[in-house]
């Protein structure tokens, strides 16, 4: 059992590397690289933004019809890993070529952006809802599931902190190594899909499922809102999830802009996300010493409070003083990686739930509803950053000194005030709706062991 524990600890987890590299350039830097790097024209920007924001929401509302596909399917390697392959692939594909330079302009490059994007959403959507929803059968044991989300939420955080603070300075050198900064975009994220490729590889020869359901029931496409909106565990935690990640997907989408046009320094941005990289990995690797001393709901709660003390010092500090700005950073990281970790938990609480309170064990529908928030999450926040940048005036400066006062308040409101109501809403909700604590999902276990609906095999 203990060999099975630190062999999926440690195969799962270096999955999630190049899946995040991947996602980060996506979701945060593609519209930089558009406005930027490529210098869209604002008219064919309007158009992306829209075709960004619809497919996203396409690709969301996509998800639960991924889960139903995947929990219904049956194959000698399982019901995970096929879709775990072929996503891979051809989501790595994908971005490669939203990165490409097709020599194209106007409607012609408007057309294949679209399609190139949707197909992107699709194949990441194939990967990411059975990867994730493989981990409730890797353990029942919630502090054993901790510490493989932990790991998991580290090595992903080490994928998108690696893009974070490596893509200004490597781009650049890669940029002059190869004639163009658009050229080092595209060999920075080439590099960053092989990442993703090999880490995939480990999960897929690695990971070993533990969980077994003595009865597999298939689940009727008729059934598929009523698994979500029946199990209200799992609804009121994906209502308090997207309020969550709409707020910090903004943050951090703005977070180019910020130093570029209000600290007025973008070479600053690398070292800022390595300090927070640290923070926010080393908080992760603690987490579990936390959690053993601490119920979920007394360190849910000490984290957005964090969180909230960070954005406030952020937004009211001098844009010119690193030591402010910092401080605020690390207390918004540190906390969102407890949250991050801890709402993942939920999600895998609410597979038991759900099998428990409805008779059937949904993983993958469950789970279709994180990548759901997070697509959502960046929907809007991608329709909140391109709107924001182009009426502040920001798409069309050259620098800080071409930005309004006006102008560069909009975007920090936008940046810190309007993420800082949703994710204060968020933990609102999550307190006066969720109640699987540690006493009551023992009693989901012992009854579904009484039922012989659950066994575990550690051999």
């Amino acid at each position: 059992m203990k060999n099975n524990s630190n062999r999926n600890r440690f195969t799962f987890g270096l999955g999630t590397i190049g899946r995040d590299m991947v996602y980060t350039l996506i979701s945060t830097y593609l519209i930089y690289y558009l406005t930027d790097v490529i210098n869209l024209p604002t008219s064919t920007l309007w158009w992306v933004a829209g075709i960004i924001l619809f497919a996203r929401i396409f690709d969301a509302l996509n998800d639960p019809f991924m889960g139903f596909i995947v929990d219904n399917t049956s194959t000698r390697w399982g019901k995970f890993k096929p879709w775990i392959a072929c996503g891979a692939l051809l989501s790595a594909a994908f971005t490669v070529l939203l990165f490409t330079d097709f020599g194209l302009k106007d409607s012609s490059y408007i057309a294949v952006f679209a399609v190139l994007y949707l197909m992107w959403g699709i194949s990441f959507t194939a990967n990411d809802i059975p990867y994730w929803s493989m981990l409730p059968s890797l353990s029942v044991d919630q502090k054993e599931r901790e510490k493989i989300g932990s790991i998991a939420r580290i090595c992903a955080n080490i994928g998108l902190f690696f893009v974070v603070a490596g893509i200004v300075p490597l781009t650049a050198v890669l940029g002059q190594r190869f004639g163009s900064l658009q050229k080092g975009y595209f060999v920075f994220v080439f590099l960053a899909a092989l990442v993703m490729i090999a880490g995939q590889c480990i999960t897929l020869f690695g990971v070993k499922e533990v969980v077994q359901v003595s009865v597999r029931k298939s689940t009727p496409l008729r059934e598929l809102l009523h698994i979500i909106f029946k199990n209200d565990q799992l609804f009121f935690t994906a209502i308090a999830m997207s309020l969550f990640m709409i707020g910090y997907v903004t943050t951090t989408s703005f977070g180019l802009y910020f130093f570029k046009y209000v600290y007025g320094n973008e070479g600053m941005y690398p070292i800022f996300a390595i300090i927070l990289g640290v923070s926010q990995i080393t908080a992760l690797a603690v987490f579990p010493l936390f959690s053993k001393r601490f119920e979920r709901k007394t360190l849910y709660t000490a984290a957005i409070i964090m969180i909230v003390a960070g954005y406030l010092v952020f937004f009211f500090a001098p844009v010119t003083t690193m030591l402010f700005i910092g401080t605020g950073g690390v207390l918004i990281f540190i906390g969102q990686s407890f949250v991050q970790l801890l709402m993942l938990m939920f999600l895998a609480d609410s597979v038991d739930y759900g099998h428990w309170k409805l008779g059937k064990r949904n993983d993958s529908i469950t789970f279709s509803l994180q990548p759901f928030i997070n697509k959502m999450g960046g929907a809007i926040s991608s329709g909140v950053v391109s709107a924001i940048v182009i009426v502040s005036g920001i798409k069309d400066a050259q620098s800080a000194a071409d930005v309004t006062e006006s102008g560069l308040l909009l975007m920090k409101i936008a940046m810190l005030i309007f993420p800082l109501l949703c994710i204060t809403g968020s933990y609102f909700i999550y307190r006066a709706k969720y109640k699987i604590d540690g006493k009551f999902y023992a009693q989901i276990l012992s009854d579904l062991h009484t039922r012989g609906e659950l066994a575990e095999n550690n051999g």
